[in-house]
């Protein structure tokens, strides 16, 4: 059993349902429908996007949706159509997106805390507009999408990508260069006089002094 111990340092988020949840269209199309069965029937939906397309993609959410109404006997296609098009215009905007109610001030105790705070999410790279009008953006350091990621959650490699966000600066070839980069987190080697005793360490993974780091850093970020 693997214990975790220290304090917290990073709080990593998910988005949709933890964060925020998506506006039912069904209420803005004027369509009274029973909000447990609506849930019932999207969640249902949704598990069956999810099965067929297991990166999820742009278009599942919406997918799921109008599967939704389907299920809730909306049999009428020119509604169904409109309904459609609506979420994909509608789905990028904080309009179609309502934030949980103790979203907002659990981000900002975390910030207080001194907490750096990132996102992994089963999303694509529109996550990062939805989240600036939704007002969130400013409490993330960084986002990584399923579709950045090229894997989705649960496949831990997604977790494991996260980790390309930290950064390890030393001078000891094993104990910080090789095994930083063996864990995925990006290592560079401080190489003070220049030795080049080690063959293995490309150019750009080495440092003759700290002053190189910024502008690799903003190297890599480009």
């Amino acid at each position: 059993v693997l214990v975790m111990r220290g304090p917290v340092r990073w709080v990593l988020w998910d988005v949709k349902d933890t964060l925020l949840k998506v506006r039912r269209e069904a209420e803005r199309a004027g369509l009274k429908l029973p909000p447990a069965q609506v849930e019932t029937a999207f969640r249902q939906a949704y598990r069956q996007q999810s099965r067929l397309f297991p990166n999820y993609g742009r278009a599942q959410g919406m997918t799921s949706q109008v599967d939704t109404f389907a299920q809730c006997g909306v049999d009428d296609p020119a509604l169904l159509d409109r309904l459609a098009n609506n979420l994909y215009h509608n789905f990028c905007g904080p309009e179609n997106w309502e934030v949980f109610p103790d979203s907002n001030s659990t981000l900002k105790f975390c910030t207080a805390l001194g907490l750096k705070q990132g996102v992994v999410s089963n999303f694509d790279k529109r996550l990062e507009g939805i989240l600036r009008g939704c007002g969130l953006l400013t409490h993330f350091s960084f986002l990584l999408t399923s579709e950045e990621a090229g894997v989705a959650k649960p496949d831990p490699a997604v977790f494991t990508q996260a980790l390309v966000h930290v950064v390890h600066v030393g001078d000891h070839y094993v104990n910080d260069y090789l095994t930083s980069r063996s864990l995925g987190i990006r290592g560079y080697l401080l190489d003070r006089q220049d030795s080049h005793g080690h063959l293995d360490v490309p150019p750009q993974h080495r440092l003759q002094s700290l002053d190189e780091l910024p502008a690799r850093l903003k190297q890599d970020a480009d």
